[in-house]
C-alpha cells in the first residue's frame, strides 16, 4: 500500500513529524510510496517522497518500451523504496518497480478471472518476444504470436495488443501471455456468427491465407473456405500464384456450403462475365485468329483465343508433314499462332482449332508447281523393299515404286542401283493431294524399247527368241533382246517325251508361236508345240494325207526337206 509524503515545517521537530508521517514503523524498504518530482538533473529524476533526503531515479525508468520520458517537476508519482539510507545518505527509488508491483496486482486479478490484458512487443527475445504489461515484463512464446505463423513482427511491436495471461509466477518473477488465444476467441465468435447466417450465392471479403498446388485457402473472417484453382478466373491458370498471393484481399461468392461439415468452396469467376456467352457467333467455323499458346501436351496444344476461351490444336491438325512429332517441336508456350476454327461445343466449352489450315496444303502447291508430266530432282530419302522415297519442294516425299525404276531390269535388281543420299531425276506419275500421296517414275523418262516389239506381235505370229532362262515349269525367252517371253514346260513339244525343259540351254535359239501379248505387263506367252502342230496341219495340207498311201513320216520328211531347200536357196541369195 502506497504510503503519501508531506514537505515538513522547518519550525516543526524533525523526529514528531517523521513520526506523524510515519508512524511508529520506519520498516518501509521494499514497500511502495507516493513522491513529488522535485526537479530533472541530467538523466535523472529528483523525487520528494517526505524523507530527510530526496531520493533519485533513472529518466529511462518514466519512459514506456519504444517510447520517450514524461515527467516535469510537480508530477506526483509511485516509486518503490528499494533501501533506505545508503552510505550517502540517499534514498534508493525505482520506479520501474513500483510500476510492476502495481501491473502484478492487477494482472494476478485478471489471471484469475481469465480476463484480457493489455500490452506491447517491445522486445525479441530466444523463442519468443517481451511484451510490457503496464510495468510487468511478460513472455510471449513464438507460437503464441498469432493462429498461423508470422514472418515479420514489426507491425505488432510498439502497438498496444490483447493477450491472455497463460501462466504467473510471482515468486519468480515470470509471466507467459499468449495473443494467439485471444484472436482464437475472437475468431469462434465470428465463425459462429458467419456460419449461422451464410449461404450459397453469397458475396464475401476475405484474405488469402495460404496457397496450395490445387488451390487457395481464404479467411473469410474466422471462418475458411477453399478457392480451387479452377474458380479462381475463367482462363487456364496452372498454379493459384499465378494470380494471387498470401495476404492478398479478395472478393469471393459462396459456391456450395455443407453445414455439417462446415466446408465452404468458394469462386472468383463467378463474379465475373462468362466469356463463353456467344461463343460460337464470336468463333465461326472456318474463320481465322491469332492466339496464344497457353499448354503443350502429347496430343496437342491449348490455344488462348482471350481470357477464359481457350482451343485445341490436336496434333494431327498441327502440321501437314510432320506426322509423328511432339506437339512441343512445333510450337512452344506463350508463342503466338494463327489458327482456324473447325468446331465449336459451346455446351461441353469445346473449340477444335487446326494450325496446318492457316498454311498452305504442300501437295496442292506441288501440283501446281509440277503437274502430271513434268520431271522434278530430289534426293534419295529412304529406300524400301517396294520402292525408294525421294526427297520434294515443300518439305515432303514422293515415292517411285519398283515397278517404275527401270525397263530392262525387274525392280528388286533395279533398286539396288540406288542409295540414300542420291540425287535422282524422276517423271511425276500422280498426285493425290487428299491421299497426301504422289507417285514418281525414273523408267518413264526415256522410251519403253519393248513398245515398238509389242506393238507388231500378233497372235498367232511365228517368232525367234533366245533361251534366257531354264526353269522346272517351262522357259523363258526373250524376243528382240527387249520383250520377256515365256514357254510352258507343256508348250514346249507336241510329244511328251520331249516336253523337257533341260532339253534347251541359255542362248539357244528358238521358234515359237505368239499365243497371248500381254502389254500392261509387258509380257508374251508362246509355245513351241503350237508351232508344230501348225507345222502338221500344213504338212499334211500340201504333200498328202495317210488315205494316199503316203505315211507321216513321209510327209514330215518331204516338208522338211523342201524348207531346208528354201532355207539353202535364202542363204546363197
Amino acid at each position: 500500500m502506497a504510503r503519501t509524503a508531506t514537505a515538513p515545517a522547518e519550525t516543526e521537530d524533525f523526529a514528531a513529524l517523521l513520526d506523524a508521517t510515519l508512524g511508529s514503523d520506519t520498516g518501509f524498504d521494499g514497500s511502495v510510496i507516493t513522491g513529488r518530482v522535485v526537479r530533472i538533473d541530467g538523466d535523472m529524476v529528483v523525487i520528494d517522497v517526505g524523507l530527510k533526503s530526496e531520493g533519485r531515479v533513472p529518466l529511462k525508468e518514466f519512459a514506456a518500451p519504444g517510447q520517450k520520458p514524461e515527467v516535469k517537476p510537480g508530477d506526483l508519482v509511485d516509486v518503490y523504496v528499494e533501501r533506505y539510507e545508503d552510505r550517502d545518505g540517499s534514498i534508493i527509488l525505482s520506479r520501474e518497480k513500483a510500476r510492476r508491483e502495481e501491473a502484478w496486482t492487477t494482472l494476478e486479478k485478471a489471471y484469475q478471472n481469465q480476463q484480457r490484458v493489455t500490452g506491447v512487443i517491445f522486445g525479441r527475445v530466444k523463442g519468443g518476444f517481451t511484451v510490457d504489461l503496464g510495468g510487468a515484463v511478460a513472455f510471449l512464446p513464438g507460437s503464441q504470436v498469432d493462429i498461423r505463423p508470422v514472418r515479420d513482427v514489426g507491425p505488432l511491436m510498439g502497438t498496444p495488443q490483447p493477450f491472455m495471461i497463460l501462466k504467473m509466477d510471482r515468486a519468480r518473477g515470470n509471466i507467459v501471455v499468449s495473443r494467439r488465444a485471444v484472436l482464437e476467441e475472437t475468431r469462434a465468435e465470428q465463425r459462429a456468427e458467419l456460419v449461422q447466417g451464410l449461404k450459397e450465392g453469397q458475396v464475401l471479403e476475405g484474405v488469402v491465407k495460404n496457397i496450395t498446388d490445387y488451390g487457395a485457402f481464404v479467411d473469410l473472417g474466422g471462418v475458411d473456405g477453399l478457392l480451387h484453382v479452377t474458380d479462381i478466373a475463367w482462363r487456364r491458370i496452372n498454379h493459384p500464384s499465378e494470380a494471387l498471393q498470401v495476404g492478398q484481399t479478395v472478393k469471393v461468392q459462396v459456391i456450395r456450403f455443407n453445414p455439417e461439415t462446415q466446408r465452404i468452396s468458394l469462386g472468383m469467376k463467378q463474379l465475373m462475365a462468362d466469356p463463353w456467352d456467344g461463343v460460337a457467333a464470336k468463333y465461326p467455323v472456318g474463320a481465322k485468329f491469332t492466339g496464344r499458346v497457353t499448354n503443350i501436351t502429347d496430343y496437342g496444344a491449348f490455344v488462348e483465343l482471350e481470357p477464359g476461351v481457350e482451343g485445341l490444336v490436336h496434333v494431327s491438325e498441327m502440321s501437314w508433314t510432320k506426322k509423328n512429332v511432339h506437339p512441343g517441336k512445333i510450337v512452344s508456350t506463350s508463342q503466338e499462332v494463327e489458327v482456324m476454327i473447325l468446331d465449336v461445343d459451346a455446351a461441353k466449352r469445346r473449340i477444335s482449332l487446326g494450325l496446318k489450315q492457316c498454311m498452305r496444303n504442300p501437295w496442292e502447291e506441288f501440283l501446281e508447281k509440277h503437274p502430271v508430266g513434268s520431271t522434278v530432282k530430289g534426293e534419295v530419302k529412304n529406300i524400301t523393299e517396294f520402292g525408294l522415297f525421294i526427297g520434294l519442294p515443300g518439305d515432303i516425299d514422293g515415292m517411285v515404286h519398283l515397278s517404275d525404276l527401270a525397263w530392262d531390269v525387274p525392280g528388286e535388281v533395279a533398286i539396288q542401283r540406288y542409295a540414300k543420299g542420291d540425287i535422282v531425276e524422276a517423271k511425276v506419275l500422280d498426285v493425290d493431294v487428299e491421299k497426301e500421296r504422289i507417285s514418281l517414275g525414273i523408267k518413264q523418262l526415256t522410251n519403253d524399247p519393248a513398245a515398238a516389239v509389242l506393238d507388231r506381235l500378233q497372235k498367232g505370229q511365228v517368232v525367234t527368241c533366245v533361251v534366257t532362262a531354264v526353269q522346272p515349269n517351262g522357259i523363258e525367252v526373250k524376243i528382240d533382246d527387249a520383250v520377256t517371253g515365256f514357254i510352258r514346260k507343256a508348250d514346249l513339244a507336241k510329244d511328251r517325251q520331249d516336253q523337257r525343259p533341260d532339253r534347251f540351254g541359255v542362248g539357244d535359239k528358238v521358234d515359237a508361236k505368239v499365243i497371248a501379248v500381254e502389254r500392261a505387263a509387258r509380257r508374251v506367252q508362246l509355245s513351241i508345240k503350237a508351232k508344230e502342230v501348225e507345222e502338221e496341219k500344213q504338212a499334211m495340207a500340201e504333200f498328202g494325207s495317210a488315205d494316199s498311201g503316203a505315211s507321216l513320216g513321209d510327209i514330215l520328211g518331204a516338208a522338211i526337206r523342201r524348207r531346208n531347200q528354201q532355207l539353202a536357196g535364202e542363204t546363197k541369195e
